[in-house]
């Protein structure tokens, strides 16, 4: 991979006056970008003493400030590290039109993970893995992901560690970390090739820089940065998915679940439900010391009894230990993200659980045929998805997904039940009625959602919900085996 290193091409006197030149393109490429509402990520890797900070200074000088932030990424606490790996990168991702310059990255925690043998080489293949599908889903949604290693080799390193040190206004800046990657350089060495070639992306490739001198490691950063800009400004191409792989549970089509019969009498109904929630209360305090996440999602259709199941399901619950979700149409600041930002921004943490009403599922329903999202979004959202669950997935979290069904005359007759009684017509809406129209759309894109994202590891379970007290004892009673199942 370093043999792809960018090196000294120029005179000195030339490379101030490129650089100029260059400075003046990148003002008006942050305008641009600005326009056309593309967000940009730089990311500042290289070896310890390398030059980063001074070159993010040097970049961010002709940077409107209003319009970017520089991130600089310090090892992940102890909280941080009850959340999956990536969380907070997604947290951290600028909205469009923006410019995030990162001083360090998930590479670093990558690298110095793997190095300091927090993480075995089987976790490590699964972060590279993560690594790429965050990379890509952010580059399919218009994000333009620059990357930066910053390369000296071993002798120079050490003679800036000791330049350093020997001025006392920045002995401070060396660390402990710092010596004893000079130590081991060629260990290092060995690591950086690696990750590096591995994660070479057609879509975000890296783009190496030979930094010992250090008005040409200026000059190289402008000119690849405008290069980039420019390039994919000009020219935006949506990479193909490379998720494969995922055992798919088989599903049936909506019309073929029979709804007739799922009952329960209301005389038994209040003992069942006590005995349920007795046991579910007893599977949250195991979820909870053994470090699980736990991720239930309701979908289903409109007074099909999400939020009745939801209530029930609460009711036997730890209060410290579990955030219901409510999720509506996405507000300015979420439109402005990837559409996964916000989902990222409630996954629990190890040993407590998130109860989604309505999901990330949004993108390829209501979505798709409502036609608020490309018809070419909304089809790459299924990978995306997949990759999204598996994440959580490999983090150890549980994933149960309810679709609710109900007929079309017990919905109408939910409807009309609704609009006529004072206490319930804040539930029906006029878009419940126009979504009723198109029930038979969304039946077809419903059938397409089970079929392409039922995988093993985060089926989906049809709750038949003709009968609400029915589907209430389902749901808490499928949220117990599978939970039962998995410890």
């Amino acid at each position: 991979m370093f043999k792809k290193i960018i090196s000294c091409d120029k005179k000195i006197t030339d490379l101030k006056e490129n650089c100029r030149e260059l400075s003046s393109e990148l003002s008006r490429l942050q305008l641009e970008i600005g326009i056309q509402k593309r967000p940009v990520i730089l990311i500042f890797e290289g070896w310890e003493a390398s030059g980063k900070g001074s070159i993010i200074s040097s970049v961010i000088r002709y940077l409107d400030p209003r319009f970017f932030k520089v991130v600089s990424v310090m090892p992940a606490t102890e909280e941080e590290k009850k959340y999956p790996f990536l969380k907070r990168y997604w947290n951290g991702i600028p909205e469009k039109g923006r410019i995030s310059v990162m001083d360090k990255s998930w590479y670093s925690e990558l690298a110095d993970s793997f190095l300091e043998g927090d993480i075995s080489e089987d976790e490590y293949d699964k972060r590279i893995v993560s690594v790429r599908n965050f990379e890509r889903q952010l580059h399919d949604d218009g994000y333009i992901i620059i990357k930066f290693f910053l390369h000296i080799d071993a002798e120079e390193q050490k003679k800036r560690l000791k330049k350093l040190c020997e001025n006392k206004n920045t002995r401070w800046r060396v660390t402990e970390k710092d010596r004893f990657q000079n130590k081991n350089y060629n260990k290092y060495l060995r690591t950086f090739k690696d990750m590096l070639s591995i994660t070479d992306f057609p879509f975000a490739g890296w783009n190496i820089i030979d930094a010992k001198n250090r008005a040409f490691t200026k000059y190289a950063v402008f000119r690849t940065i405008t290069e980039k800009i420019n390039n994919s400004l000009s020219c935006f191409k949506p990479a193909v998915s490379c998720s494969s792989g995922y055992t798919m549970i088989e599903m049936p089509v909506l019309s073929e679940v029979e709804l007739q019969g799922k009952t329960v009498s209301p005389e038994r109904y209040p003992k069942l439900l006590k005995k349920y929630q007795k046991k579910l209360s007893e599977i949250q305090n195991q979820l909870y010391r053994k470090g699980i996440p736990l991720i239930l999602c309701f979908e289903g259709w409109d007074a099909a009894g999400k939020g009745g199941a939801i209530k029930r399901v609460s009711a036997a619950l730890d209060p410290r230990g579990y955030e219901a979700v409510p999720i509506s149409a996405p507000d300015k600041t979420e439109l402005n993200h990837h559409y996964l930002w916000r989902f990222w921004n409630h996954i629990p943490k190890k040993g407590h659980i998130a109860i989604f009403d309505r999901t990330w599922y949004g993108r390829v329903m209501v979505e798709k045929i409502e036609g608020f999202t490309e018809e070419e979004r909304c089809s790459a959202a299924f990978a995306e998805i997949n990759e999204f669950e598996y994440e959580l997935s490999s983090f150890g979290a549980v994933i149960i997904k309810f679709w609710l069904h109900i007929d079309s005359d017990e919905q109408l007759s939910r409807f009309t039940l609704r609009q006529n009684t004072p206490e319930k017509q804040w539930k029906i809406t006029d878009e419940d009625w126009r979504n009723r129209e198109k029930r038979e759309q969304y039946e077809e894109a419903v059938n397409e959602m089970l079929t392409r994202t039922s995988t093993s590891f985060a089926p989906w379970h049809i709750i038949e919900a003709n009968d609400k007290l029915y589907a209430r004892l389902k749901v808490i009673n499928t949220i117990i085996r599978t939970v039962s199942k998995y410890l």
